[in-house]
Order: C-alpha cells, then structure tokens, then sequence
C-alpha cells in the first residue's frame, strides 16, 4: 500500500440526508442516504431487487422497509437493520467509483471519512465496525475540517457547515482543530423541516402533509429576509388537492437557524486569539445543503455586525466540498496516519 499507483484514494462524506463519494480516478457520485428491502413477496416480484439505495429507494418506498440509517450524521444505535443499511450505502457508493465488494480486483482502498465536529467515541468505532471489508484504510475527520481543506481555508478561517442533521462550526488556527474549535448544533435542515411541519399544520388544520412533502417544498423554496415571492404548494385538504400559501411559514422556520448559529459563530471567534479575530470574522465560510436557503449568508453577516461585521460567503459546490476535501486528506497523509481494516 505504499505504492500510490497500486492504492485508490476515496473521500466520503457520510450525511444524514445526502452522501457524497469523491475518488483519485475522477469519479465523484452523490446518493440520497436511504437504503430499503422489499417489505414482501409481492415486492420482490415487482422491484426484482433484493436492496434499493437513494433515489430508487425513496421513489419506491411504499414498498419497502425504508430506512434513513443515519441520524445527525451518525449511524444510529441499537438496531442491526440499520448498521446493514449504512454499510449498504457505502458499499453503494464505492461501487459507484469502481470499488465496490465485487469489483475491487485487488486494488487497495484507503477512505477517509467525514463525521459531525463533536461524534461520540462509540459513533466513530460503530463506524470503523461498518467499514471493516469495504476498504484497507480508514482515516474518520470532522466534515468542517474536510469543508476547509477543500477550499484551502486552514488559517484564519470559520467553517460553518449545514447539513441536514446537524450544523457544524470549526475554526481553522493553521493545524488540526481541538475540541475547543468545533461545535455542533442540532439545528440545521431536518430541524427546519420539524418546524414547517408544526407551522403548516398549526395554521392549515386540514391539509395532509407529509415529512417527504415538506422536505420537498423546503429544497425548492427556502429563505430568509424578503420572499421573492409567495410560496405556493398542493397538499390534500380532505382528499382534494388545495394550493396552499406557505410563505409566512416557510419564512419563519428558515430564520428560526439564525440565532443559535450566530450565537455560536460569535462565541468560536471571541475564543480566538485577539489580534486574529478581525481575520476570522472577515473569512467565513458557509458549506453543507442547507446553503440553499436563500439569504442565509446574508442574515449570518448581518448578524456579525454586532462584533464589528465581518464576510460571509457560500462554497462553490456544496454538493462535493465535503467529500473532495476528504479526498484531498487522503492523498495528503502519511501511511503512519492510516488505521488499517482489511478483512
């Protein structure tokens, strides 16, 4: 393994709605973190599959044992359905780029793998257990950390990384970050997701809606500040579809993100050392799919102002940051760094 034409370098960021695989032979592919079993014969009959993952699972869920195996970005705990679930997925996702259980052909695989900022010990070696047989090699990261190597931001810089499970903030002091540096909060898109529900049914009693429905709505028209316009959906209201405004809803739940993050975003950089403040708070750095809610950087920035403002600017792909920093660790590290895994 110490001949880097011998080894593939992949780079995982494992998340609780979305995951992404970037690989050192250009392959990069992301999946909807769903995996299901036909729940009977009659299923079987029709899927002819024996496991779906991501889209094709979610597309036919009413067939399946659906799960979301990961929760705040962890594998959940206590159910073995869902470790085979995460360990579909990755294998899933390493088939994509090449290497899947089947298709390896002896080349050897070396992952690192992004994790929320503040993972439990136990999370990280359920994961470590997962991954035994996927691949050779296996280095576990916090996704910020992942999201700064990507865009080179390691010194001076504030990562703040909204995922579906969690919202994880690091600042980058030109090494790797303590435990001083990194935070993570539950409130980040499945949080938003659990306050539009509560909205839409407190102020439409009548409408039937469904958590795929209001995840839906949210990915197409989240904001902050000023709606562009109104939010219009179709939910059934006693069995008729009805158009429904959702725009004061919609608004509120998205907002309902910016305090605790610009809380927590002001307390990591009044930790930092003073003469270097300025420079964190003018080089922040927004990744993670709930980036897609309009004017969030914006009410972030704004919120600086209390601390002397500063600059608040979204990844080019926040689809891929994760997973290509995690890729870009790999290529980086030493054979020393590498927890080895085989069998």
């Amino acid at each position: 393994m110490t001949d880097n034409n011998e080894v593939l370098f992949v780079g995982i960021d494992l998340g609780t709605s979305r995951s992404a695989i970037s690989a050192s032979n250009g392959q990069r592919c992301a999946v909807d973190s769903y995996v299901g079993w036909p729940v009977d014969m009659v299923a079987r009959k029709i899927l002819r599959r024996s496991v779906l993952v991501g889209k094709e699972a979610l597309d036919n869920r009413s067939m399946l044992d659906l799960r979301r195996p990961l929760e705040r970005g962890l594998l959940k705990e206590g159910s073995e359905r869902d470790a085979d679930a995460v360990r579909q997925l990755l294998s899933h996702l390493l088939g994509l780029v090449g290497v899947g259980e089947e298709g390896r052909s002896g080349v050897k695989v070396r992952a690192v793998v992004g994790v929320p900022a503040e993972a439990l010990r136990v999370s990280k070696q359920q994961l470590r257990n997962v991954m035994k047989g996927l691949v050779d090699g296996l280095l576990i990261v916090s996704e910020p950390f992942a999201v700064a190597y990507a865009v080179d931001a390691l010194l001076h810089a504030l990562i703040v990384d909204i995922g579906a499970g969690t919202t994880d903030l690091c600042v980058m002091n030109g090494r790797y970050p303590t435990e001083g540096d990194q935070r993570t909060l539950l409130n980040a898109g499945d949080w938003v997701d659990e306050q539009l529900s509560k909205l839409i049914q407190a102020h439409h009693a009548e409408a039937t809606i469904s958590p795929f429905m209001v995840r839906e709505w949210k990915e197409r028209a989240a904001f902050v500040g000023k709606a562009k316009g109104p939010v219009i959906v179709s939910a059934p209201v006693k069995g008729k579809p009805t158009q429904l405004d959702i725009t004061e809803e919609m608004r509120t739940a998205c907002e309902g993100l910016v305090p605790p993050l610009a809380e927590t975003m002001i307390d990591l950089i009044a930790k930092v050392d003073p003469e270097y403040q300025e420079k964190v708070r003018n080089n922040v750095i927004l990744a993670g799919g709930s980036t897609g809610i309009a004017g969030i950087d914006r009410a972030l920035q704004e919120a600086l102002k209390e601390i002397g403002g500063g600059r608040v600017q979204i990844v080019k792909d926040p689809v891929f940051v994760g997973s290509d920093g995690s890729l870009a660790i790999a290529t980086d590290a030493d054979d020393v760094d590498w927890e080895k895994l085989s069998g």
